[in-house]
């Protein structure tokens, strides 16, 4: 039988905890004496006072109200790890396991389906498609969290990359987990609980499910019983994402992927000079303009000719030329919006270049010390292994250390062209 939490590789302690937080959530709903999760709505305020009650529960130390503190279901739940481990994909899962019928997840109902599916009237996703989450689109989410489902059994909010939250949409948003409703929960999802991606104040009232970098072997087994995808080709696959599943299924099924790839490994190669390795950050960059720019043009022209529709484009009707001269300002609000989206892109392209830097100069390094551990670019392993003895130790460090601060000085919002002309420069000089 198909398991909402099927997809989760590698996170079983994990799964637990929210197996078991999904069946007390269940036994509250069963206990209040709330309708069957066929229901339209809960109408009786007897059933919203008594789950109100069943609800209340530790609120020591700023602790999120507790539905079952044994069981440990609360309001507020932060899922954190590295990238590729699967945070969004334990929120979904754990929102199809909170509107399954059976309250199970049993992955084949049809709470658990349209959960899955993205359809679900009382499960929501917050994915910024810029760079960070604004205050205007938080308050919005949190006004209609507030309602009583609609047809399911819990309202779910899920907030993917809950680190980009402005600060006052942040604000806005412990607002409503410090006085949740009583049949709201939210997921967040989050790189860590450090307070540069989720607040102390917000992260206080929260559940933390840590998730850990599933190995390459589990993301390989995966690969192949899942995808179909030959056991040779998944091994390397998920050994050259370092852990990432989507990216392991990418390189495995798409050859632009793999040519992307072997591009940026082929940049140590390429650095004999100071003018190579500018030439190296313009083409780097370039690749990850081009990728990003692929990555939305379909979505934008969709949007832009949806919008246009919407307005009257072509219309030749009795007022269309005044609707066309209104469309002005809300087309420009959409460019503007599509212009973030494609930034974030970019970065987020970048960024898995860098990452694959940074592999082939961690298999340089463990080379050099002669390490006792697979490499991760099997395919480079012998260029890696050749500029662990010409680099030594050290050498092979330093490198290591300069893709490693070419992606925080990124994430810290330093132009990307400044950032890897100066990463170029410190590879070449190491």
């Amino acid at each position: 039988m198909p398991d909402v939490f099927a997809d989760l590789v590698g996170q079983d302690d994990a799964v637990d905890t929210l197996r078991r937080a999904a069946a007390s959530a269940a036994a509250v709903l069963r206990a209040a004496h709330l309708p069957a999760p066929s229901a339209t709505a809960v109408d009786s305020d007897d059933d919203l006072a008594a789950l109100a009650e069943a609800d209340e529960g530790a609120a020591d130390g700023g602790t999120a109200t507790a539905v079952d503190p044994g069981a440990g279901m609360t309001h507020a739940w932060i899922f954190t790890g590295p990238p590729g481990s699967g945070r969004s994909v334990a929120a979904r899962a754990f929102a199809a396991a909170l509107q399954c019928v059976h309250g199970t997840g049993c992955g084949t109902c049809p709470g658990c389906h349209t959960t899955l599916a993205g359809t679900h009237a009382d499960v929501r996703l917050v994915a910024p498609e810029g760079l960070s989450i604004g205050v205007g689109e938080m308050r919005a989410l949190v006004l209609r969290a507030a309602s009583t489902p609609s047809g399911g059994r819990w309202q779910v909010v899920i907030i993917e990359d809950a680190d980009r939250l402005t600060e006052a949409a942040g604000n806005a948003l412990l607002k409503a987990v410090e006085e949740p409703p009583p049949r709201t929960v939210f997921l967040l999802c989050a790189p860590s609980t450090h307070p540069e991606d989720v607040s102390v104040t917000i992260r206080s009232r929260c559940r933390v499910v840590p998730l850990r970098q599933p190995s390459a072997a589990a993301v390989a087994e995966v690969l192949a019983a899942r995808d179909g995808i030959a056991p040779d080709v998944a091994q390397w696959a998920a050994a050259a994402a370092q852990g990432h599943v989507g990216r392991a299924r990418r390189l495995a099924r798409d050859p632009e992927a793999r040519q992307r790839r072997d591009a940026v490994l082929a940049v140590p190669r390429r650095l004999t000079g100071v003018g190579t390795a500018l030439d190296a950050a313009s083409a780097l960059i370039e690749a990850a303009e081009a990728e990003a720019a692929a990555s939305v043009a379909e979505s934008d022209a969709a949007e832009r000719a949806a919008l246009q529709t919407a307005l009257g484009a072509g219309g030749t009707g009795r007022g269309a030329a005044g609707a066309t001269r209104g469309s002005a300002g809300q087309l420009k609000d959409l460019e503007k919006r599509q212009k973030s989206r494609a930034t974030r892109a970019q970065r987020d392209a970048l960024d898995r270049a860098l990452v694959d830097l940074a592999g082939f100069y961690r298999d340089a390094l463990t080379s050099a010390l002669r390490a006792p551990v697979a490499p991760v670019h099997t395919d480079t392993a012998a260029l890696a292994e050749a500029g662990g003895q010409k680099w030594a130790p050290e050498g092979a460090l330093r490198r290591l250390e300069a893709v490693l601060e070419c992606r925080a000085a990124i994430e810290a919002n330093v132009k990307p062209r400044i950032a890897v002309e100066a990463m170029m420069l410190s590879l070449w000089r190491g």
